[in-house]
């Protein structure tokens, strides 16, 4: 990585929450940062905003190829660009759970192959995929978000290894809940079935409890700071006190218990 003072960031999803923060924070760091959203937004302090759609190629080489004509380089991509899914499994229409899957996973893909062609030729780079403690556990009613994440955490573990050889790292930030506006992304599953209305109803009601108690954006922020400038950076950087946990216990808890404690916490009978 260059020196922070003359490095070059790109955050997807960057004109609220999450990614706003990121943006925000890696500029304070002294980071050249440009953010991208869907849609035309004013730049915010430090950052220059660029309309970028994850589902489109064309769009996110657009995007790439306007931050290299202008600066010459990218050093850091954040891809934080989601959209989250509420509902039961049976109850999404697969075009749905493609839509997803399109924005969460192959939006990454698409950034990821925009940009590795310029990180390669300067044998240097670091992309930041965004996590969350659903790529490691299971999170009823947010069965096919959670499949969006479980399929980041292994699409960048793998990758890691293909472009180390180049000088590009790849790593993934893991945020726990966190307080953000709770209907901003959300999309709710368009085949409700009625059999599943009362426990839904209770997750959607713990899931709007969580994100009130949860972690200030700001913790994200800072630990994709951090992944971004570690001299020799770890693969996963859990965010926040409820990732670690859940984390450890994920890997200390037997199998049955585990699955004891995602019932009791998700309000299931055990």
């Amino acid at each position: 990585m260059t020196r922070k003072d003359s490095s070059v960031a790109l955050v997807t999803g960057a004109s609220s929450g999450i990614g706003l923060v990121v943006a925000q924070s890696l500029a304070k760091a002294g980071y050249r940062v440009f953010g991208t959203s869907r849609k035309p937004v004013p730049d915010s302090p430090g950052v220059t905003m660029l309309v970028c759609d994850v589902t489109s190629q064309a769009s996110v080489d657009q995007a790439v190829e306007t931050i290299v004509n202008q600066v010459g380089r990218i050093d850091l991509v954040v891809n934080n660009a989601g959209v989250g899914l509420l509902g039961a499994a049976e109850e999404s229409s697969i075009a749905q759970a493609q839509r997803l899957f399109d924005v969460n996973v192959f939006g990454v893909a698409r950034v990821v192959n925009a940009v590795l062609p310029v990180m390669r030729r300067q044998k240097s780079g670091r992309i930041v995929n965004m996590s969350s403690i659903l790529g490691v556990i299971p999170s009823p009613f947010n069965a096919f978000y959670a499949s969006t994440k479980h399929a980041i955490e292994g699409y960048s573990e793998s990758l890691d290894h293909e472009v180390r050889e180049f000088g590009v790292r790849v790593v993934l930030v893991q945020p726990g809940v966190t307080r953000t506006a709770f209907e901003e992304n959300l999309t709710r599953a368009d085949q409700p079935i009625a059999a599943y209305d009362m426990a839904r109803s209770r997750s959607e009601a713990l899931m709007r409890q969580w994100v009130e108690a949860g972690d200030p954006p700001q913790v994200v922020a800072d630990a994709v700071v951090k992944a971004a400038g570690a001299g020799t950076p770890r693969l996963r950087y859990p965010a926040g006190k409820q990732a670690n946990q859940v984390g450890a216990l994920r890997r200390l808890v037997p199998s049955a218990a585990f699955d004891k404690v995602i019932r009791k916490f998700n309000g299931f009978a055990t």
